[in-house]
């Protein structure tokens, strides 16, 4: 297995490790008006960024799609999250509709502690929702919120992951940090949750919770790039806890594509430079996503398309 130096290389790293492509948990698409607002702020280094993040990907959801097929990314969220009330509805509708119309996009959906937040995520599941995102971050309010208690409920009943950025980087609040979301965990411990960013910088305390709860994983997303290490780098000393939580189906490829200020490739480079193990790799870059959500690899794969 090469480490892939450029995007070109990426589809030779994964035929490399033997698998049928890379499932990445962790991908935006959002409606074009919003998304161009959110580049923006990136591109201001606004609050809730707190650094120049210079996005090398802006460009149109079909361009975006071709590159993660190009890539071989045979499957990937669509990942939006709503920061205020009366927007979750409307932004569900739009993911869904993408997903529909989009081979390899996971049909994603997402909740704000509002009235009517139990109807409508209920009537994402009934579209057929297969990971829900939020970001406590950019939202500003508790994981603990009462009128998520019900929601939460459900979730773990269905069993569907929530993608939840739930660590203070880069710029935290008083909702955010693993002791925040632990009181969640422990009134709903079958919750299935996937923590954004490995729960970056409190890297500790999120790999204590995805030891203590069953169903709580991590994702990949930025960690180990060299942009995200000069903000927060992860505690060598813990790399074996996660290797053996990659070994048992719970950390996850995520890459935050296309808000990446760095080649798609260097997420993988920076991964495979830990010296883990290909079988940890392959784990991470296909299979734990593909068991979590019942992806079904192809036997021969096609080609990736030159990029």
């Amino acid at each position: 297995m090469t480490a892939p130096t450029s995007d070109g290389e990426v589809p030779a790293f994964w035929r490399g490790l033997g698998l049928p492509g890379l499932a990445d948990i962790h991908v935006h698409f959002l409606p074009p008006r919003m998304q161009n607002r959110v580049w923006t702020h990136f591109d201001e280094a606004g609050p809730l960024v707190g650094t120049t993040w210079p996005i090398i990907y802006k460009w149109s959801d079909e361009e975006r799609v071709d590159h993660l097929r190009a890539l071989g990314v045979r499957a990937f969220t669509a990942l939006a999250y709503a920061h205020k009330p009366d927007m979750a509805a409307d932004l569900n509708r739009w993911t869904l509709d993408l997903a529909a119309r989009t081979p390899g996009c996971i049909p994603c959906a997402t909740f704000f502690p509002e009235p009517g937040v139990n109807r409508y995520t209920r009537a994402a599941l009934d579209a057929g929702a297969r990971v829900f995102k939020l970001h406590l971050q950019v939202g500003d309010f508790s994981p603990a919120h009462s009128r998520l208690d019900a929601v939460w409920g459900v979730l773990a009943e269905a069993g569907v992951p929530v993608v939840v950025h739930a660590g203070s980087g880069p710029v935290g609040n008083v909702h955010t940090g693993p002791e925040q979301f632990a009181a969640v965990l422990r009134r709903h411990p079958r919750l299935v949750v996937i923590i954004a960013h490995l729960g970056a910088p409190e890297y500790i305390g999120f790999l204590a919770l995805a030891e203590k709860y069953e169903r709580v994983s991590l994702d990949t997303t930025m960690a180990f790039t060299r942009f995200f290490e000069a903000m927060a780098p992860f505690p060598r000393a813990y790399l074996p806890r996660l290797r053996d939580l990659g070994l048992v189906g719970k950390v996850l490829l995520g890459s935050d594509f296309p808000n990446l200020p760095y080649p798609y490739a260097e997420q993988l480079a920076a991964l495979a430079a830990l010296d883990l193990g290909d079988a940890w790799l392959r784990a991470v870059c296909w299979q734990n996503a593909a068991d979590l959500l019942h992806l079904q690899p192809r036997r021969s794969p096609p080609p990736a398309a030159s990029i």
